[in-house]
């Protein structure tokens, strides 16, 4: 598989698609040190878009994260 393919083998990338499926919140924090809470709408090899808590979206670039963490099924 070249590297510009998104790979859904990958246990990373089916981990966010069943948060997408089950509309789990997550917590995101990135190399910077900022915080994003929110549920993911999708994904794609580069970017994941997030819906925050007043219902923004927000994209981020996947090289900027610096953990991903599951919360349950709300955005509080």
């Amino acid at each position: 598989m070249a590297t510009n393919q998104f790979d859904t083998s990958l246990p990373s990338t089916r981990q966010v698609q069943k948060c997408i499926k089950e509309k789990l919140t997550v917590e995101f924090r990135l190399m910077t040190g900022d915080l994003i809470t929110g549920r993911i709408f999708w994904q794609d090899h580069n970017c994941i878009c997030i819906f925050d808590g007043n219902n923004e979206q927000i994209m981020v670039w996947k090289q900027a994260i610096a953990y991903m963490k599951t919360l349950g099924n709300m955005v509080g």
